[in-house]
């Protein structure tokens, strides 16, 4: 592994761990500048800004998945104008935040024009997400046994850090594509979208790119396997038993 993206890796696991974490409510509006063109028009919305400088836009709007993002590494920026006004009806604004990537022309410049909030928590040590047992052995035994989605594939490894949380498993594919690898019990419709935050963030970092998706589980709903059709993502049905069985030598004869 290259000695820049080592360190973006063990950056992203110490952000993992612990969060100081910056939370805006505001009226704003949102440029998105660079390899992609984004506009968002002035409206009250929330900001969260993470230890590892991403940035993230929500509103009531979009459930759980941001509206715009900037993903780690970049760098923060808090500019405050001359002639900064608290007044959302003038055209100046309180406060411009801007999020500038580091391997790429990507720039996200947020303006404040009236800020109701702006906090910043500290969340202590995070022990991560516990999942049950059959979920976690179905990852452990995919990454052994990775050519299930493909002769010639190879691990990259478990639980990959992003700047929105860790894919399950990220392996390369026989032609040297990055593919993520989202693993559940019972795949419904949130794995799915799930899958999908997370190759649209990674597809954004040019040293990976282009990445693409693999849902798996042990069954997959109807509506799910439509949807992960739809949006270019392999589906792959987990057999658990077979699975333990190539990994148990209590099991094998010979």
């Amino acid at each position: 592994m290259p000695l820049c993206r080592a360190v973006c890796c063990a950056m992203a696991r110490r952000a993992v761990s612990w969060y100081l974490m910056r939370i805006i409510v505001a009226d704003c509006s949102a440029e998105y500048t660079g390899r992609l063109q984004a506009t968002l028009p002035l409206a009250r919305r929330v900001l969260l800004i993470k230890a590892d400088n991403s940035l993230l836009i929500f509103s009531e709007l979009g459930s759980y998945k941001p509206l715009n993002w900037m993903a780690a590494p970049c760098t923060i920026k808090d500019i405050t104008p001359k002639d900064a006004d608290d007044d959302a009806a003038t055209p100046a604004p309180q406060k411009v935040i801007r999020a500038c990537a580091t391997k790429s022309n990507d720039v996200l410049e947020v303006t404040l024009q009236h800020i109701y909030s702006d906090e910043s928590y500290d969340l202590g040590e995070d022990p991560g997400l516990k999942k049950d047992g059959v979920e976690d052995h179905l990852q452990r035994y995919l990454a052994e046994q990775i050519e299930r989605i493909g002769k010639g594939a190879k691990l990259v490894r478990r639980e990959y850090p992003t700047a929105i949380g860790p894919v399950d498993i990220m392996a390369v594919d026989a032609d040297g594509t990055h593919v993520a690898i989202e693993i559940k019990r019972h795949g419904g419709i949130d794995g799915v979208e799930q899958l999908t935050r997370y190759c649209e963030l990674l597809n954004r970092d040019p040293l990976i790119a282009p990445v693409r998706g693999i849902f798996a589980a042990q069954t997959i709903a109807p509506q799910a396997r439509t949807l992960a059709t739809d949006r270019g993502f392999e589906c792959l049905i987990l057999d658990y038993d077979d699975m333990r069985g190539a990994d148990d030598d209590s099991l094998r004869l010979f």
